[in-house]
């Protein structure tokens, strides 16, 4: 009777060690499972945070670029210049025509002879002036739509983001006269002229609301 009283008892505590075993175990697995899901959620948002969309190195430049009307005295040196003036020769015109010519102001008497042009010269180091000829450009045969003036502004953008590119402030300037530029500066007589583009050594840092622009949704429609 003692003899079968131990065996019952010995049974009794090895499926009950064997319970204790199991449930340590499956503990043991649901502590692991949770630690292998954190992991996983960890891996996914790692993952998302390295692929979701990065503004490219252009669009940064491009939301960083400002219209800059200060300038130091500071000179701009000539490889910068070198820069700008790459810039520009590499930019696209139609049929690669290029039927635009550059005109580089900036000796002290140049730059002062600008200043009658006009009023927006910000008393930068540097005056690019950029123009055209419609007589070299290419014309849209469908309405004889001439595009000298398309291929100068792209030459002109071309040259304001190098400049920012190098650290530097332009600003286009539109408001200028034509009939005094060709008086004072002859050299440019038969061209339409453009743009022109102070250029220098920013004076001060833009304001954060610098650049105010459009939504997508108001400037594009998809047809």
């Amino acid at each position: 009777m003692y003899l079968r009283f131990l065996q019952i008892y010995a049974k009794k505590s090895y499926i009950a060690e064997k319970t204790n075993t199991m449930s340590r175990k499956k503990s043991l697995l649901h502590r692991l499972s949770d630690i292998s899901k954190i992991h996983h959620r960890a891996a996914f948002t790692d993952v998302e945070k390295h692929t979701a969309p990065q503004k490219s190195d252009f669009l940064r430049l491009a939301s960083e670029r400002y219209s800059c009307r200060a300038f130091t005295e500071a000179p701009v040196s000539d490889k910068h210049l070198s820069s700008i003036l790459e810039a520009a020769r590499l930019a696209p015109t139609a049929q690669d025509r290029q039927p635009v010519h550059i005109w580089v102001f900036k000796s002290a008497e140049a730059l002062e002879r600008i200043k009658q042009v006009t009023r927006y010269s910000y008393d930068a180091p540097l005056v690019i002036l950029v123009g055209c000829y419609p007589a070299k450009a290419w014309v849209r045969a469908a309405d004889g739509k001439n595009g000298a003036e398309v291929d100068a502004a792209i030459v002109g953008t071309h040259i304001m983001m190098e400049t920012a590119a190098l650290g530097l402030g332009s600003t286009w300037v539109g408001s200028f006269d034509p009939a005094k530029l060709a008086e004072l500066f002859p050299e440019t007589a038969g061209c339409v002229p453009v743009a022109l583009f102070p250029i220098g050594h920013p004076k001060a840092k833009p304001s954060e609301n610098h650049s105010k622009r459009k939504s997508i949704e108001e400037l594009v429609s998809e047809i």
